[in-house]
């Protein structure tokens, strides 16, 4: 099923919690949306479950109306799953009788609705836990007996709304490959919920940045890196460093640029830009060891595992920069570094 969006709004008193958004989802995709605590990505979320109304707008799942002007479709009829971050599975139930639950709700016999569920269980590498309670599984085994439940009720859309929050890091990444392969062997429509970009780079098909209601860029996690659409985007998704410029020349998605400490060099750039004052986006990766580069000075170094991230210091820009090398180099150390590339934010 397709999700599609036409100026939604949602309010609480004076506030907009959506504010006027319009995206759509196409079907089968796995879909983030990222935004900071507060801005809007669960009650987004409720809006398409249909477990709060719509103040304005209009939500369609698969071209079918659900919610607008004097329509709220309820969320029983609306063929979505909700897998929440507390996963809400029935504690004095076994796994089995969890995930039958809404085959026996829609009413389906006991027997029955059990053949199912198992096969359900099964789809999510669970078939030998139907027997156990949910507190004794891992964080990670109560997500999939949350997701069998969403299939097990006929769910085409699964929303997810911070699924991972409460697990560790290593448990973290091992669910980020249950999720993609629960989404490949499942066929649905993801809709994935969080505020932490490295989920949402590696799960998602297409990402919408969300900030205060409204969606500052949706498109795909390699764009949303390479090209953020504004200064927001930049500073929420991947390492990096904004250095305010002059733009010299500008055509064919390139441009030449010159900053305060003298430098010029060419960075890439939407076709729309134009000599003048600008915004560049260096990412590590820009910032390359060059003999007859620029001094820069290291004011702070951090280790990463397979790299130091170093921040340094150039003469004539107001901010360190952030780049990357394989060793360490100590605060003061001088080094010769030059700019191999870069985004100029569209103005």
């Amino acid at each position: 099923m397709s999700i599609r969006l036409t100026e939604v709004t949602r309010r609480f008193g004076a506030t907009a919690a959506v504010d006027a958004l319009t995206a759509e989802v196409p079907q089968g995709c796995f879909f983030t949306v990222l935004g900071p605590s507060g801005c809007g990505k669960s009650t987004l979320l409720r809006l398409i479950a249909g477990l709060d109304p719509v103040d304005g707008g209009r939500i369609a799942l698969d071209g079918r109306p659900v919610a607008g002007p004097g329509l709220h479709i309820p969320p029983e009829a609306r063929g979505v799953g909700v897998v929440f971050q507390s996963y809400a599975l029935w504690p004095h139930m076994d796994v089995l009788g969890n995930v039958a639950f809404p085959l026996e709700s829609a009413g389906l016999g006991r027997a029955a609705a059990r053949d199912r569920a198992r096969a359900h269980l099964d789809s999510v590498a669970l078939g030998g836990f139907a027997a156990r309670r949910p507190a004794d599984l891992s964080g990670g085994q109560r997500q999939r007996v949350a997701l069998a439940r969403c299939l097990a009720a006929g769910a085409r859309i699964v929303l997810m709304d911070e699924p991972l929050a409460n697990l560790d890091p290593h448990l973290r990444a091992a669910m980020e490959e249950e999720l993609s392969a629960f989404h490949a062997r499942a066929g649905t429509t993801t809709l994935f919920i969080t505020h932490d970009q490295r989920e949402a780079m590696a799960l998602s098909d297409l990402v919408a940045v969300m900030r205060a209601g409204r969606i500052e860029q949706l498109a795909t996690p390699q764009d949303l890196h390479d090209r953020p659409a504004n200064a927001f985007v930049a500073g929420f998704v991947g390492q990096g460093s904004l250095v305010a410029c002059q733009v010299v020349a500008a055509a064919g998605g390139q441009a030449r640029l010159r900053l305060p400490c003298g430098s010029d060099w060419t960075v890439r750039a939407a076709p729309t830009a134009r000599p003048g004052p600008g915004c560049v986006l260096l990412r590590p990766a820009d910032l390359v060891p060059d003999p007859a580069g620029l001094p820069a000075r290291v004011t702070g170094a951090t280790f990463r595992g397979s790299h130091w991230d170093l921040r340094v210091a150039i003469e004539g820009l107001p901010d360190p920069l952030l780049m990357t090398r394989p060793q360490r180099a100590a605060a003061g150390e001088v080094l010769r570094v030059a700019l191999r590339g870069g985004w100029l934010l569209p103005s």
